[in-house]
């Protein structure tokens, strides 16, 4: 799946306040990967403070910035992810049950957003040469350049995104096995979407190749993974496009790692490379949704807009008798946010017609979650390869 349509790094420096315990005025970098404003309201917290207490401050939109023990600020964010689940069950417990998929899919939203919020109001402070210096502390110094580049400052960020960063960290320092690259690992970067659901990986790997396909793209690339498999199936030439700056890195990076940098070429473009090829593969973020952290663009797509893009400008980047590949999953279908005529329409009108459809059911766990808020969409969920051409020739 493709990386957001724009880099997440911060455009503009953004700067948050408080006032320690001899009442002087204090101030750092605030650092935000979904781009929440600095909270306007910021109190000193340590291991004295309660759950209940730390959880009520937060619902009412006070910051806490920790200087306590770091083992400590884990655990109290623990406790309050506890309360904020217990809330929203005994409110649902008193709303009526939800009249179609696509309310029970908003109100999953707006229960998730909320939780980010609240949980968002735990800071730590983040020193100039990005150690944090609190007691029991782990070294996030490579974790954080990664993230956010060289040292540039003291700065502060949520206890949930540095705790986020740091298991990033060791995504890319491990890998995640890929069956259909002989177990080979791709190595995502923070802030771009893991290949941990094989399935569509799988769909790319046993899908026939045009004949004579010399030349690919992979549109939207992300980590990289599905041009390195091409290049891996025997495509002389491959081009992965993206716009997100971590996703070209990261793209270029699993190229270098994967030996096959010498057939894939990874540009920044906005969607399709200039000229044509045999074969052309997209897949999308698959729910028509706003996004609300960098790795969310990966899943979600407001209006669509990188589905109709690539189905709009298809046909007039394929070579005669080239094929499009559009990786897609139903469970938008399910939720009530699109329905199978909605695109199938927009296939045809974007002057194409299909070739042929392969499906298989996701392996994922909340696949079969019955305590999943969305389960019965997801248990209907089917990732299909939809095989596509122009619908009329030359």
């Amino acid at each position: 799946m493709r990386g957001p349509p724009l880099s997440t790094h911060q455009s503009t420096y953004q700067t948050i306040r408080w006032t320690d315990g001899d009442e002087a005025r204090r101030s750092a970098r605030w650092r935000s990967e979904s781009a929440a404003p600095p909270p306007a309201r910021v109190r000193l917290a340590d291991d004295r403070m309660t759950a209940d207490e730390a959880y009520r401050l937060a619902c009412e939109g006070t910051a806490l910035l920790w200087h306590g023990d770091f083992q400590g600020a884990r655990q109290l964010l623990g406790a309050m992810a506890r309360r904020v689940d217990r809330g929203p069950r005994r409110k649902r417990s008193a709303r009526p049950p939800a009249a179609s998929p696509a309310e029970a899919f908003h109100r999953h939203r707006q229960a998730q957003q909320r939780r980010a919020r609240v949980l968002g109001m735990l800071l730590v402070p983040i020193d100039a040469d990005h150690t944090i210096a609190l007691r029991r502390a782990p070294d996030v110094r490579e974790a954080c350049a990664q993230a956010y580049g060289p040292p540039d400052g003291p700065s502060v960020a949520s206890l949930r995104e540095v705790l986020g960063l740091i298991g990033a960290y060791e995504w890319r320092r491990g890998g995640v096995p890929v069956p259909a690259l002989g177990g080979d690992r791709v190595h995502p970067h923070y802030g771009v979407f893991s290949p941990v659901r094989g399935e569509y990986v799988d769909l790319v790997a046993d899908a026939a190749l045009p004949a004579g396909t010399a030349l690919a793209y992979d549109v939207g690339t992300g980590t990289g993974v599905l041009a390195a498999l091409l290049a891996r199936r025997g495509v002389r030439r491959v081009v992965a496009t993206d716009l997100d700056p971590r996703a070209l890195a990261c793209a270029r990076e699993n190229a270098e790692r994967l030996r096959v940098a010498d057939r894939v070429e990874v540009i920044r473009a906005d969607l399709f490379p200039p000229g044509p090829a045999q074969l052309i593969v997209c897949n999308p973020p698959w729910v028509p949704a706003r996004p609300t952290s960098p790795v969310e663009h990966a899943v979600y797509d407001p209006d669509s807009r990188m589905l109709h893009g690539f189905l709009d400008g298809l046909a007039a980047h394929l070579s005669p008798g080239g094929e499009g590949w559009l990786i897609l999953s139903d469970l938008a279908e399910h939720l009530g946010l699109r329905t199978r005529a909605e695109l199938l329409a927009a296939i045809e009108g974007a002057g194409l017609r299909v070739l042929d459809r392969t499906g298989v059911k996701p392996r994922h766990a909340r696949a079969t979650d019955p305590d999943d808020p969305l389960h019965e969409a997801r248990a209907a969920e089917v990732t299909s390869l939809w095989r596509l051409a122009a619908a009329r020739e030359g």
